[in-house]
């Protein structure tokens, strides 16, 4: 789709007249609520593809753990992830005003998460340079996928993931390529009107059932999606024959495996030869997320409403940093420092640089202690100490729904038995 000066200008339009609402209510009435909220992981039990899989049920089955309290000031909710180059539009917004129109049938907070960077299957035109027997084929496309020295002779056909177990997946976009910013650009200006017009209909009563929108996920090079030496060459055998070494995190240039980044670094005019540097790696990663949250914000979402999602795996890396933007509030993800993330040395350095209104621990699952009653109500009550947390994100629902701990720690978070401390250091 093409942007006009025309169409640039009405969105900007509707971004002061939204911002203009939301921030009116944000001026006349403090809110100090926080929320936990349970991920629903995709494929259990529901998934974007399938529309109606997204229902009333899948919330219920969740909130049925936590009886609600209409007077604490912490709350329970429900997380999404709407992968919006996954499959067609149609079907993402259909499944998303399933979502919304579940969250208020069962009168339930929720988060919207937002990807465009790990699962982008629907958009071959984007990503199939080398196969001219399946839909897309362009020789073209390498220039929007990755590539391992400074030429798109060197683009990637495949990538890795492990998220629980390596999987094979495709080649990692060039987060900088015109064309993957445009199909992100495209996709948020669908989504965005579709949250704002169904808050715009919700009743007073209602109105905090809509806590915000985070766009990015874990965005960074060359960790979430990988590529092992002479991948390429590894695509047509069985994936039986493929390494399982994995990372190396805290290497923060290659991650261990064969260093990518050169397209996004080139195609942004940051690099165009030599080695790759930290800073080089942050920048890319750091203008993707700042071009997301200004399309959010230019489509209406207003800042107090709009989260990013920031990652680092070794202690300080510069990586941390590129969730920190003028249009949103940054976000981060938590294990390692779950159980106190003002642990985290980065997080906290960006957080008393950050002018944001709220900050988030927008993936948080407890990892480094044992899942007691007490760990958990410890770890949770250390996250939300600082009054400026908005929420923090659990993945996923379904690693804990069977564990008696973590459900009676967050309810005796959410019944105030737990008193919150303010956070230190900040």
């Amino acid at each position: 789709m093409k942007i006009t000066t025309r169409s640039t200008h009405l969105l900007l339009i509707i971004s002061i007249f939204s911002g203009f609402c939301f921030g009116m209510k944000a001026a006349n009435q403090e809110d100090d609520t926080q929320y936990i909220f349970l991920m629903r992981a995709p494929d259990e039990g529901s998934y974007q593809g399938s529309p109606e899989s997204i229902n009333p049920e899948i919330f219920r089955e969740v909130m049925s753990s936590f009886p609600k309290n209409d007077n604490s000031r912490i709350k329970v909710g429900l997380g999404y992830i709407f992968s919006y180059l996954r499959t067609s539009q149609e079907t993402v917004l259909a499944s998303l005003r399933n979502f919304l129109e579940s969250a208020q049938k069962t009168d339930t907070p929720v988060m919207i998460h937002l990807d465009g960077e790990h699962w982008w299957d629907a958009r071959p035109d984007l990503w199939n340079w080398w196969d001219d027997s399946l839909p897309g084929y362009d020789p073209e496309n390498r220039k929007n996928v990755e590539w391992t020295w400074w030429d798109s002779d060197y683009a990637i056909k495949i990538s890795w993931r492990n998220w629980g177990r390596q999987l094979r997946v495709l080649p990692a976009p060039n987060l900088m390529s015109p064309e993957f910013l445009e199909a992100n650009r495209e996709s948020i200006r669908k989504i965005i009107p579709v949250i704002l017009d169904w808050y715009g209909q919700l009743p007073d009563s209602q109105k905090d059932l809509f806590v915000g929108v985070k766009v990015g996920h874990e965005t960074s090079l060359g960790a979430n999606s990988w590529y092992y030496p002479n991948g390429n060459e590894l695509l047509d055998q069985p994936e039986s024959n493929d390494p399982s070494s994995g990372l190396v995190t805290e290497d923060v240039l290659s991650r261990g495996v064969t260093q990518i980044g050169y397209a996004a670094i080139k195609t942004a005019g940051i690099r165009t030869e030599g080695d790759i540097t930290e800073k080089d790696l942050y920048e890319a990663a750091r203008r993707y997320l700042t071009f997301l949250s200004k399309e959010a914000a230019a489509a209406g979402m207003p800042r107090h409403k709009l989260f990013t999602h920031g990652v680092g795996w070794k202690e300080g890396e510069l990586m941390y940093d590129a969730a920190v933007n003028e249009y949103s509030c940054p976000g981060w993800s938590f294990y390692k420092n779950a159980e106190d993330p003002m642990k985290d040395e980065a997080v906290v350095g960006n957080l008393k640089k950050s002018d944001a209104p709220y900050w988030a621990a927008v993936e948080w699952l407890l990892v480094s202690k044992p899942w007691t009653v007490e760990n958990w109500v410890s770890a949770l009550n250390n996250t939300l100490a600082d009054d400026k947390c908005k929420f923090l994100c659990i993945f996923n629902w379904e690693s804990i729904r069977s564990k008696d701990a973590p459900i009676e720690a967050l309810n005796k978070i959410v019944d105030s038995s737990v008193e919150i401390t303010d956070a230190e250091g900040l």
